[in-house]
């Protein structure tokens, strides 16, 4: 079922949605199921799965000389997608980037989600390679979000890439793409990634998912201003439970968000992180009762991997 009719068969209730990362090449997928038994409980309705694009590797040659191979850290997205919705029979998202895939690799992609019956997918334009300062889109594939989501649509429509197919079988694929309550670091201005925004989904983007934040204000602000722009389609709060202290640092500099000052204070008390992890569980079950009171369709988890915590929030909620 499509993430856009999961809410409507709601009728207002908030679901519970989380997202997973694929194990690292050479691990167990068995540690992944590990932590998705403990949040079956509460009917999760779909389950994002992220997507890695490539790195570099250099291998040394002898001599001095260093070969260097592209190589994916953490692969089989869509295969961890097909394995969760059979074993636990929930729709699965797998993430679909441009960079690191060509055109034509997506649509491949994308034909193998179709033929497994996988009818949600998230269009992102992913992050710069480790030593890029920014994103450059890969040769043959698509440049930007929009670029991507246009691509999905086309398929819905029957257009490929190299040939119009008349079908009875075509993709109907539920396209989400993401939104920023405190603008895309790159953008220039909140109205102007407002801007880029409308422009996702008037190419098709059924839903949006935000990034993290940790205000209320900056989502429910997002909101009103989304509307504005004439965006209309379900806007779902990503929620990331603060886990360690280092995250006082990292998000910020890696995503570009504020920290509200009280969750500060919080933090910088804690004399370990199983102390700052309570921190995290506490704050995002206030945002998600706030959240849920305002009737929010979906509050989606950034499980990272770990689901004590996510738990934890969900057992208050759910």
């Amino acid at each position: 079922m499509k993430v856009t009719d999961h809410i409507k068969k709601a009728k207002g209730k908030t679901l519970f949605s989380f997202e997973i990362i694929p194990p690292q090449k050479g691990r167990n997928i068995q540690e992944l199921y590990n932590n998705i038994d403990p949040l079956m409980e509460f009917n999760p309705p779909f389950i994002d799965v992220t997507t890695s694009r490539e790195q570099y590797v250099y291998i040394d040659k002898g001599d001095g000389l260093l070969d260097r191979k592209i190589t994916r850290m953490r692969p089989g997205t869509v295969g961890i997608c097909a394995a969760i919705k059979h074993k636990y029979n929930v729709d699965t998202v797998p993430h679909v980037l441009c960079g690191g895939f060509t055109k034509e690799e997506t649509e491949y992609l994308l034909v193998d989600c179709q033929y497994l019956g996988i009818e949600n997918v998230m269009a992102l334009r992913g992050d710069a390679m480790s030593h890029q300062k920014y994103f450059e889109p890969s040769k043959g594939g698509n440049h930007y979000a929009t670029d991507l989501v246009a691509q999905i649509q086309n398929l819905n429509y029957g257009k490929y890439l190299h040939e119009v197919i008349e079908s009875d079988h075509k993709p109907d694929f539920c396209i989400g793409v993401a939104g920023y309550p405190e603008k895309h670091m790159e953008a220039p201005s909140l109205q102007a990634d407002l801007r880029r925004l409308k422009e996702k989904v008037d190419a098709g983007a059924d839903y949006v998912v935000t990034q993290m934040f940790f205000d209320n204000e900056k989502y429910f602000e997002f909101l009103d201003k989304a509307k504005e722009a004439g965006i209309n389609v379900p806007i779902i709060p990503g929620i990331k439970p603060l886990a360690v202290k280092r995250h006082l640092q990292i998000l910020p500099q890696v995503f570009k968000i504020d920290l509200p000052e009280t969750l500060v204070n919080e933090v910088e008390k804690c004399k370990d992180n199983k102390q700052v992890r309570q921190v995290g569980v506490e704050w995002a079950i206030k945002q998600s009762e706030e959240l849920k009171k305002a009737g929010v369709p979906v509050l989606h988890y950034y499980s990272m991997g770990k689901s004590d915590n996510i738990k934890a929030i969900a057992s208050q909620l759910f």
